[in-house]
């Protein structure tokens, strides 16, 4: 791809070339396990057997790589997939990570209950605090600065080329989450993180039909050392995964933009109802990292958290109240969801540091009408 093309263009190009047999504008999908050799050794194109590669992948792969501003992209089976992948890529017993006190149930319970099994040591911190940071940074123990921005669920705002800095400075590997925000909002390569990981679930597939993980690299040695693992241990994305997720991609660019008008629009609305103690979106001014936001993002994306004044049964019956907004987990389709993280996406972090407040809602805002959206939140809302 030529470099000077803007992104829209990318999202739609970017190793997608038309099928050369046919002509085809869309390229196929590569539904095959394995690959007839030119001899013993002789592979067409690099492609043995498809745990190792396969052609649909690699467009996906090459397209992640291009969205984020990048020199490798890796597919993976999901979001977890791939961090964990990357996790064992880096670490061995005894090394330490320091992560948000406010990131993905998931990943907490990866990093804790998972690689801390094998003797992987973690600290939670307010990632919005430089100072506390950097205090929990073990020089020469801490391999990985695990950055979420936007966090899951409240919405915090990290400032990720001072974060980098830190990290670099105490010889870490800085990692960002941009599940939330996606490529279309945010580079954090070029603010200087040293990887990317997304849940292409998310915003990148956008159709709430296809699981998958990414993580996009910079660094040859660290790439070759995620790559063989990849391949090794399997935890691949089939291709018509990945065939579903660049299709996805495709629209990118115009999905975020009518996620955020419609968030900015919905988080003004609850801002300020009675019902309502705390509306958590980046987007508005009095949201604490709203200025980082703006500086770092070019949008702030269709995900808003909000507390409840009357607790706990106030945040239950508002999420099983509504019709647009369905109640299920997961987050960046194109219909709008509700999401009751203390039971549902945070239920594994019950008693740490990384407890979501029972009052508390999430929502996924789509890309219906807002209008629509606006009154069935309206039907919902305590006192309306």
């Amino acid at each position: 791809m030529a470099q000077n093309q803007n992104f829209d263009t990318v999202a739609i190009h970017a190793g997608q070339e038309f099928d050369p047999t046919t002509g085809a504008v869309i390229p196929p999908v590569y539904m095959t396990s394995t690959y007839v050799q030119d001899g013993i050794g002789g592979l067409r194109s690099g492609y043995e057997y498809s745990r190792g590669g396969n052609p649909t992948r690699t467009s996906l792969e090459t397209l992640l790589a291009a969205l984020e501003g990048g020199k490798h992209g890796l597919s993976f089976a999901s979001g977890l997939a791939a961090e964990d992948t990357l996790l064992r890529a880096i670490l061995k017993p005894g090394d330490h990570i320091v992560l948000g006190n406010d990131v993905y149930g998931g990943t907490h319970r990866l990093i804790e209950k998972v690689h801390g099994a094998w003797g992987v040591r973690n600290t939670t911190v307010e990632m919005s605090d430089l100072s506390a940071v950097e205090q929990a940074i073990i020089p020469g123990e801490t391999k990985i600065l695990w950055i979420e921005t936007p966090s899951n669920p409240l919405m915090k705002i990290s400032d990720i080329a001072a974060l980098a800095r830190l990290g670099h400075g105490a010889g870490a590997v800085v990692v960002v989450d941009n599940t939330f925000a996606s490529p279309a909002l945010q580079h954090p390569l070029a603010l200087g993180a040293d990887v990317v990981v997304h849940s292409t679930t998310k915003y990148l597939g956008g159709h709430s039909d296809v699981i998958g993980g990414a993580l996009v690299i910079n660094d040859d040695e660290l790439f070759e050392s995620v790559k063989f693992l990849q391949f090794a241990a399997g935890p691949v994305s089939a291709p018509l995964d990945a065939w579903l997720t660049v299709r996805g991609i495709k629209t990118l660019s115009v999905r975020m933009e009518r996620h955020c008008t419609n968030a900015q629009a919905i988080a003004e609305f609850l801002q300020g109802h009675p019902a309502v103690d705390t509306v958590y979106y980046p987007g508005l001014p009095s949201h604490p990292g709203h200025e980082l936001a703006k500086a770092q993002m070019s949008g702030f994306g269709g995900m808003i958290s909000l507390s409840f004044r009357g607790g706990a049964q106030a945040a239950r019956t508002f999420c099983e109240s509504m019709h647009l907004f369905q109640l299920a987990e997961s987050l960046g389709g194109v219909e709008s969801l509700v999401n009751y993280p203390a039971e549902m996406t945070h239920a594994s972090v019950r008693g740490t540091d990384l407890e979501v407040a029972d009052n508390v809602v999430r929502l996924s805002v789509g890309i219906e009408d807002v209008a629509d959206l606006i009154a069935d939140l309206t039907g919902a809302l305590p006192n309306s």
